[in-house]
């Protein structure tokens, strides 16, 4: 069903996807501080189901194919439902530090899981790639973690919610085969706006008394991070593997620690940078392609030394 696009396509899509991810990090903490976990889960996806539904509806994409239907409703209920509650209440539990360490596992599982289960190649630049951003993002974690903040059902929750990542992805993919990614993203958001339906009194009652500020965070956690970069993503991963796509997400950590310091006056430290400076290295490796060897020219017939 799909075309084979430039790669620079999916390229600039999984860089939209990265931009705005990394964006929702430091929209979250204003937003989580007047939602509950599974209010503001429930908020974001009623906003991004609005959305992804007006661009359906403006492309006549109609319904998707039987077939794409499993991993639309396991992708659903995992990654757009399960994932948000749980990666919202953790992040109330432990420090940020500590949960950006831990569901930065995430990629490796796809990794793990794509070659597994998808049938992934594992080339030696990815697996590199993804050690250099591992090792990245654990250096970032550790220099934000603010030490002893950390809750057994904290972590227990981040841990959930990088494995209920990466099988969303994972259970993605298949989809995308008869799928566009419009109607992958679109029908998977509303798979997750049903699960987390039993928030709905929560929320009314949070935003209630919630200030504009966090409603309207509320509203773009929907509208960009959820409608605009799930869908580049599903456009991407329709067009290259899932764990080379993983590892681009690497780029995500570094990006907070920008987006951070931009916006919140949060001054990294250098530990912190340097940690951003691997996962961007890391990202640069597992994308980039072997040399090509020029073949080697056919000998002459006659030998010009006789």
């Amino acid at each position: 069903m799909n075309t084979r696009p430039s790669p620079r396509l999916a390229a600039g899509a999984a860089l939209v996807t990265v931009i705005l991810w990394a964006s929702a990090f430091v929209s979250i903490r204003s937003a989580g501080a007047a939602y509950s976990p599974g209010a503001l889960a429930l908020g974001r996806l009623l906003a991004g189901s609005l959305m992804l539904g007006v661009f359906c509806l403006v492309r006549r994409e109609g319904l998707p194919p039987r077939s794409a239907w499993r991993g639309i409703l396991v992708s659903g209920v995992l990654w757009f439902g399960l994932y948000m509650v749980v990666l919202n209440w953790g992040e109330r539990q432990v420090d940020a530090g500590t949960a950006a360490l831990i569901v930065n596992v995430g990629p490796l599982l796809i990794a793990l899981l794509g070659v597994r289960l998808l049938g992934d190649p594992m080339p030696p630049r990815l697996f590199a790639g993804l050690a250099v951003s591992f090792a990245g993002a654990v250096t970032v974690g550790l220099s934000m973690s603010g030490g002893g903040g950390s809750s057994i059902l904290g972590v227990a929750l981040c841990v959930v919610a990088a494995i209920t990542y990466a099988s969303g992805v994972v259970s993605q993919k298949p989809a995308l085969r008869t799928a566009s990614a419009l109607q992958v993203t679109t029908f998977a958001c509303f798979v997750g706006t049903v699960a987390c339906l039993p928030f709905a009194g929560q929320l009314v009652h949070d935003a209630s008394a919630a200030p504009l500020s966090a409603t309207l965070n509320m509203v773009y956690l929907g509208v960009f991070p959820t409608a605009v970069a799930f869908t580049t993503w599903a456009y991407a991963l329709a067009r290259t593997t899932a764990s080379r796509l993983a590892a681009t997400s690497y780029a995500v950590p570094a990006l907070v620690v920008l987006m951070s310091w931009l916006f919140l006056g949060e001054v990294p430290a250098l530990l912190t940078l340097g940690g951003g400076v691997l996962c961007l290295a890391g990202v640069a490796v597992s994308r980039s392609r072997p040399r090509r060897v020029p073949a080697a020219e056919p000998a002459s017939a006659e030998d010009p030394s006789s």
